[in-house]
């Protein structure tokens, strides 16, 4: 994903640190501070319950779109061009190949989604980077999918508005959502975040006065020099156990508010930003990369570089410095290598630039396992879990010269980039059609129309079936194009794990469009070309194209098989939060979307409930995933059974009312069903439940019946 303002949804200033001596005027002038006196404590141990007992560290990695397949066929692929990370993953452990995304495909819900186990309608970003939420007259405004843990829905325009007051990470009951470093800390581990959404402060408004205070001297600074606020105070943080000195108050540290943590959450602290982080990790001095250099963001200010700058030299540094002072548990985030950060335009498939910026990062990584096995931290005693948000699509045309490979001969491309389409005015030019409406632009928009009219409404249906006839010449290959792919309503939104605990969030519709496409609104007219291709982008996400919604998973450590590459075993990033759980002993509070892998596992590493019937437990695992994943076989043939419903134009729209009726019932069924065996499956996995063979015949065959079902209607 492209993490700048389009994608983002607002301009994202970045970060650098002020002097360590702010830290005394924080505790005393923002009353944020619950210090714990770390002379008259001993620090906390870190105590994980791995089967084996051997877990002592954990480092979570999630890149931006770095790709396991190619994308020209002569191209060896981004892993296949780092082979320090894909050696590592393939020779220690299990390197999984048919790996999912949740819906819609984007950074911020992938992100989420593998850190707290659980999909969109259950952490509230399923619209990402950006969402919309209504307002009281019947328009819409821009919300950010990327904002601290706790905030209220954040509005660039006008931060915390007073018209949708619930928290942006939100549960269907509307609370904040539990987050994703508790059971760690509760064990006594520090949890270290590197530029991962929404662990993190994210923007300096409101994220800076929401959580250090407004008129705090963090808020000042961020008034008064936003570029050294940017470094300060973005990007980087430390979730410490209870009296952990590490995020004492003399260090800067503030409580961490958790208020509606299940079981309560107090006596907690964190550090959050580089500028109270870098002198308990890099005493000696600032932060550097692992090749010496100083972290700088582009304005010149020590400290955290922006997203975009989060290569993986810098990010693996911020993990190793962690990892060597006290820090056990980390989590980062790398951006993508195909983006000539920070300003674009992207690069293809073997051009230089792309290449140049693969090289080094294969050599971070060289770097990295060095410098940790140099420090006692290495697959006998750590879990790595690596893998990439999403992958994406590559918008152009043929590379030059043919043939060319990128490793030995440089690609080139006279034709690069994604075709911009201004939707008000193909929609007026080609259909007639002047309804107004709104988007989060993407090449999978969700589309807010005006008035915010019901499913039903004849000014809906009659949107719905013209946004269906939309076409398109496309200046890459002169072919004329069909722009909408799939359409989804809030029956289909719900079925997808789309739909919120705030109604406001919920748009008309979701059109999946042209996997080459970015969509937008403009002016009821073609008088400025509604067709253009952008050079500035060549990679688009969001859809459910499978080169976007399938990735990888790479799991390596004590409990974990040495498999290899392994493209048997489907999964999502909902797996990857209770599989991490399992193999560290430690619980959530809540039951998650997603499954233990117990396939991955060593037998001795297996849950007890699993051990007691393993191929019961994977053969329930592998219908549900198909039965409630978003891009498993019920969510695909429910989504065309839904297209197809919404671009119907019957009499007195009877195939309409007939197919909406019907998926709205397998729906329903769906979650009934799905919640049973989420619970079975939870139970195996963590409180040493064995399942009978019994019951897993019985929701097996209820699966089944449910996906034979909704695949004939969609036949």
């Amino acid at each position: 994903m492209r993490r700048h303002a389009r994608d983002r949804g607002a301009p994202l200033r970045t970060v650098r640190g002020t002097v360590a001596a702010l830290a005394a005027a924080v505790v005393a002038s923002t009353g944020l501070v619950t210090g714990v006196a770390t002379a008259a404590h001993a620090d906390p141990v870190c105590t994980l319950h791995s089967p084996s007992g051997a877990i002592q560290h954990v480092i979570s990695i999630q890149f931006d779109n770095v790709h396991l397949t190619r994308d020209n066929p002569n191209v060896p692929s981004d892993l296949e061009q780092m082979p320090n990370l894909q050696n590592f993953l393939e020779s220690n452990g299990t390197l999984l190949t048919n790996h999912h995304t949740p819906l819609i495909s984007h950074t911020g819900n992938d992100i989420l989604t593998t850190l707290t186990g659980v999909y969109g309608d259950r952490h509230g970003v399923p619209v990402a980077n950006s969402y919309r939420y209504w307002l009281p007259n019947g328009k819409t405004d821009t919300g950010l999918s990327f904002a601290y843990w706790t905030d209220p829905l954040a509005d660039p325009a006008f931060p915390n508005p007073p018209t949708d007051t619930l928290p942006n990470m939100i549960t269907p009951n509307g609370l904040n959502t539990p987050a994703p470093w508790v059971p760690f800390t509760r064990a006594g581990c520090n949890v270290g975040q590197v530029a991962l959404a929404n662990t993190v402060l994210e923007n300096l408004n409101p994220d800076v006065p929401d959580f250090f205070g407004a008129g705090s001297p963090q808020d000042q600074e961020r008034i008064n020099n936003p570029d050294q606020a940017s470094a300060d105070f973005v990007g980087i943080g430390v979730h410490c156990a209870a009296g952990a000195s590490l995020c004492g108050a003399a260090n800067g540290g503030v409580a961490d508010r958790l208020p509606d943590e299940p079981g309560g959450y107090t006596g907690y602290q964190t550090l959050i930003g580089n500028t109270y982080v870098a002198p308990q990790i890099s005493p000696g001095g600032p932060m550097t990369d692992l090749d010496g250099n100083v972290i700088q963001n582009p304005q010149g200010y020590d400290g955290f570089p922006g997203f975009d700058g989060m290569s993986a030299s810098v990010s693996l540094s911020y993990v190793a410095a962690m990892q060597e002072h006290g820090v056990p548990v980390t989590y980062a985030y790398i951006s993508d290598a195909h983006d000539a950060h920070p300003n674009g335009p992207d690069y293809g498939p073997g051009e230089a630039g792309y290449e140049a910026a693969l090289h080094s990062y294969d050599n971070a990584f060289g770097e990295f396992f060095t410098r940790l096995a140099n420090d006692g931290i290495n697959s006998s005693n750590t879990l790595f879990v690596i893998t990439a948000d999403e992958n994406d699509h590559f918008v152009g045309g043929a590379a030059s010269p043919s043939g060319c490979d990128g490793v030995n001969t440089p690609c080139t491309y006279t034709q690069k980039g994604e075709v911009d389409g201004q939707m008000t005015g193909l929609l007026a030019t080609e259909t007639g059609d002047t309804t107004q409406f709104a988007v989060h632009s993407d090449s999978a928009p969700t589309v807010y129309v005006s008035g915010n009219p019901a499913p039903n409404d004849p000014a809906t249906r009659s949107f719905e079936r013209n946004l269906n006839l939309l076409w398109a010449k496309n200046p890459i290959t002169g072919q004329i194009d069909a722009i909408t792919h799939y359409m989804a309503d809030p029956v289909e939104e719900r079925i997808l794990h789309m739909v919120t605990g705030d109604p406001k969030r919920t748009p008309t519709l979701t059109l999946f469009g042209n996997e080459n496409y970015f969509l937008f609104t403009g002016a009821p007219n073609c008088n400025n070309p509604c067709v253009t291709l952008d050079p500035k982008f060549g990679w688009n996400h969001g859809d459910v194209d499978p080169d976007i919604t399938t990735t990888w998973l790479g799991l390596v450590g004590p409990g974990v098989q040495s498999l290899g590459a392994d493209g048997q075993v489907w999964s999502d990033h909902t797996d990857i939060r209770p599989t991490v759980l399992a193999l560290t002993g430690l619980t959530d509070d809540y039951v998650s979307d997603g499954r233990v892998l117990s396939e991955v596992l060593d037998p001795s590493a297996l849950p007890l409930g699993i051990a007691g019937n393993r191929s019961g437990f994977e053969r329930l695992a592998a219908v549900y995933k198909q039965l409630d994943a978003c891009v498993g076989q019920f969510g695909l043939d429910s989504l065309a059974v839904d297209t197809t419903a919404l671009t119907s134009a019957t009499a007195d729209d009877i195939l309409y009312t007939k197919l909406e009726s019907k998926l709205a019932a397998l729906g329903a069924s769906r979650d009934v069903v799905a919640s049973k065996i989420r619970s079975l499956l939870n139970g195996a996995g963590f409180n040493g439940s064995t399942l009978a063979n019994s019951t897993v015949n019985a929701y097996v065959k209820q699966a089944n019946a449910l996906l034979k079902n909704v695949h004939k209607l969609a036949s």
